[in-house]
């Protein structure tokens, strides 16, 4: 009976231990830009006038929930409103989204890194995977891979065909990084404050795109005390933003077309150097239009990462 060699026992190890490496070594996805948003709506009517008629989204069905209805800005990026559940709290923010390659992989990804509040994967009727989990402030997140097969056409003309960034209340830098930055891959885009001694602004590109998250900052460091929120005060910290190539014609043609809603202020010269202007929906989240690239130098701090062009 022959024996195995030195070399064959030798090459077998070396298989298995390559095997334990990979799998210790698990890829995340690439996670490319933002999805949607979900808010809350007391009156799904007046919020189906702001969103269809006055931004000019793409009106759809929701094929996660059967009660709400999506506003699409591009095949991929959209707002779904929700009805206001009865026993809702001051947030109008019910979750943010952001697309991936593959949902499934991330999410053993994010469960292999100590992620333990996930969701099951499901499969939305248009096709599309998707799971939930919490980051450390205890907003809902999602992570999306849409079916390309069940793309929905713009049928309108939105003021934008590309939501930017989203926005929302930070506590603690520190813990929000190791969730978005330690685990997810997310990278420094740029941060800033109303004051030269604080920080009230933290952006985060996405690992694989342009888009951004800003850490709303309240205490912190911030300009912003810990102290009671209002429901208006959430509305401004919690918020998403559409990218415009030129403010003037968009806030022109806004007006031009009556479409400006009775809430909205701007345009202004933020403080990262970009033209922004802001209108509210009918329950007080803000929606920034913001121009892609700066036309001044930012105050304290450089850019970091290239921001979108369209």
């Amino acid at each position: 009976m022959n024996q195995p060699s030195f070399r064959s026992l030798f090459s077998s190890a070396l298989l298995v231990v390559s095997a334990a490496i990979c799998a210790s070594a698990q890829q995340r996805p690439p996670i490319t830009g933002i999805s949607h948003m979900c808010v809350y709506a007391h009156d799904m009517s007046a919020s189906d006038n702001f969103y269809a008629h006055d931004l000019g989204a793409t009106k759809g069905s929701d094929p996660q929930n059967p009660a709400g209805a999506r506003y699409y800005f591009s095949p991929t990026q959209f707002v779904e409103v929700v009805p206001l559940p009865a026993d809702h709290t001051l947030s109008r923010m019910a979750c943010v989204a952001y697309n991936t390659t593959n949902a499934g992989e991330l999410r053993k990804y994010l469960q292999a890194k100590g992620v333990a509040d996930t969701s099951e994967l499901h499969t939305a009727t248009d096709g599309a995977r998707w799971f939930d989990t919490r980051d450390p402030e205890g907003n809902v997140i999602q992570f999306l891979q849409p079916d390309k097969a069940h793309a929905v056409a713009i049928t309108s003309k939105p003021i934008s065909a590309r939501i930017i960034h989203v926005g929302y209340l930070v506590h603690s830098r520190a813990d929000e990084d190791r969730f978005y930055r330690a685990i997810l891959g997310f990278r420094p885009y740029w941060y800033g404050a109303m004051q030269p001694d604080k920080v009230d602004w933290i952006s985060q590109q996405v690992p694989n795109g342009y888009d951004w998250i800003e850490y709303m900052m309240v205490g912190d460091g911030s300009t912003s005390p810990l102290d009671s929120l209002s429901q208006a005060h959430l509305g401004v910290l919690n918020h998403f933003s559409l990218g415009v190539q030129n403010m003037e014609q968009a806030v022109q043609t806004l007006y031009q077309q009556d479409r400006l809603p009775p809430k909205h202020d701007g345009p202004q010269m933020g403080k990262d150097g970009k033209w922004q202007a802001n209108l509210y929906d009918p329950d007080g989240t803000r929606v920034e239009l913001m121009e892609f690239q700066p036309v001044m130098k930012p105050c304290c701090s450089a850019f970091t990462a290239s921001s979108p062009t369209r």
